[in-house]
């Protein structure tokens, strides 16, 4: 049992990593439906929602990068939730709804969280397309612009921005991150294109329309995936618009990354107990949902059972014996790692490996939390300018 575990576990990882992104890359090569969404003449009214706790060191100038947009500010409205800060966010949330008519201000005493803020605040929207952003990702000027083209297809429901990342540093994690990021945006990308099936936005900005929204369960800890599958169960498209681009300042802390990663695994798992039967429609659909996402959350149960199988198994023969001899480069890395920063030496590509094995083990642990229970959707911002 434990040899098909093991080899189960290898095809998984295999297929998922490697196989379904260039699976991917050869459909969208072959498909003559590659959508594209020029800007148009006419601009449709945005209501922005930022949900904020403990943002002053960046939301103002995530408010001037919307602001200084090139999207008619008479088009634009913006809620602020401000989610009982103990810093100056409600005082600069304020300063602007005083220079900015349409700038409203909500500020909630007692701790809610973001599900419970955008529960609060999309209804108080105004307008038929919402656009969804936190408060460290900042606007260009064009990407309200090209956000917001994709909607004139009345079959799209979500449109995602694109992330690019700045602030970069050799010296912790963010360089893999953010590699591992643009890798998702291509997945992301060809799975709109192709199939409408974009599966989940990234939370930093994305725009949807109104009439989609159904409350967010407000135990549930990832609130983008559940909007963004909401939309494809009413038989919308979800799509990436690769012209939007936002920006955004990476984590580079390992330690706060984790735990950002064991958040958002247990929440993967709250949405995958809500959308499961979508992997039974056997369509386009199930394909991504099940190969992009749902592999790659139970494959660190695999990577266990593959572990194991290896350690019994390495002096049988020399195909064990090499995964064996890469099970034990795991551990050394980490202890390499940190030796040599110790010496002010940053192994950059080291952290690639690091950086894998960390977040399969954030996923693992995201499991037995979602097993555990979750009762509460309130966590802590990701500590900004790293």
């Amino acid at each position: 049992m434990l040899q098909v575990l093991f080899f189960v576990g290898l095809i998984f990882l295999l297929y998922s990593y490697i196989l379904y992104p260039f699976l991917l890359k050869y459909l969208l090569q072959k498909s003559p439906n590659k959508e594209a969404y020029p800007l148009q003449q006419q601009f449709p009214p945005l209501s922005i929602i930022i949900a904020a706790h403990n943002e002053e060191k960046v939301l103002r100038e995530k408010l001037d990068s919307i602001l200084q947009s090139a999207y008619p500010q008479e088009l634009i409205e913006i809620l602020i939730g401000i989610d009982a800060s103990s810093d100056l966010s409600a005082l600069i949330a304020e300063e602007y709804q005083s220079k900015f008519a349409a700038c409203l201000v909500f500020e909630f005493k007692e701790r809610q969280g973001k599900i419970k803020i955008v529960n609060a605040l999309v209804p108080k929207a105004q307008h038929a397309l919402i656009v969804l952003t936190d408060a460290n990702v900042l606007f260009t000027e064009q990407t309200l612009m090209h956000l917001q083209a994709p909607f004139v297809d009345p079959k799209i429901g979500l449109v995602d921005s694109t992330m690019k990342h700045y602030g970069l540093k050799n010296t912790g994690i963010s360089m893999p991150e953010s590699t591992y990021i643009a890798g998702e945006v291509l997945l992301k990308e060809a799975e709109g294109k192709l199939w409408g099936a974009m599966m989940g936005p990234f939370g930093g900005c994305f725009a949807f329309r109104k009439r989609c929204f159904e409350p967010i369960p407000e135990h549930f800890l990832v609130d983008d995936f559940y909007i963004n599958m909401i939309c494809i169960e009413k038989g919308l498209r979800c799509v990436t618009q690769t012209e939007a681009i936002v920006l955004e300042d990476v984590s580079n802390d390992l330690s706060i990354e984790f735990k950002r990663k064991i958040r958002i695994s247990s929440g993967n798992f709250q949405n995958l107990r809500r959308f499961w039967p979508l992997l039974f429609k056997f369509n386009w659909v199930s394909f991504a949902f099940f190969s992009h996402k749902v592999l790659r959350w139970i494959l660190p149960v695999f990577l266990v059972f593959m572990t194991l199988q290896i350690i019994q198994k390495q002096e049988s023969s020399w195909f064990y014996q090499v995964l064996y001899f890469i099970l034990l480069l795991i551990p050394i890395s980490f202890v390499v790692d940190y030796l040599a920063r110790r010496q002010g030496t940053h192994l950059v590509w080291l952290r690639y490996i690091i950086h894998f094995v960390s977040m399969n083990i954030a996923l693992l642990i995201g499991l037995f939390r979602f097993f555990g229970g979750i009762r509460s959707s309130v966590w802590q911002p990701t500590k900004r300018h790293q």
